[in-house]
């Protein structure tokens, strides 16, 4: 490519790597979006929750 030169060149790659990581970014955060969309599916009710089991409450004396 004429009239180009090694900086030019440069800055073009690195912004192309930054576009790229930041499309992985946002394809990280929707699949993360979408299991816990679909973990809250599963349960609607936290009460009873299996995995977070609730602190029994100490009676005061």
């Amino acid at each position: 490519m004429p009239g180009r030169g090694p900086q030019t060149f440069k800055k073009r790659q690195k912004e192309q790597e930054r576009k790229e990581r930041q499309q992985e970014k946002m394809a990280k955060r929707l699949q993360r979006k979408a299991e816990r969309a679909s973990g809250l599916a599963h349960s609607a009710d936290p009460t009873t929750d299996d995995a977070h089991p609730q602190p029994e409450s100490e009676s005061e004396t």
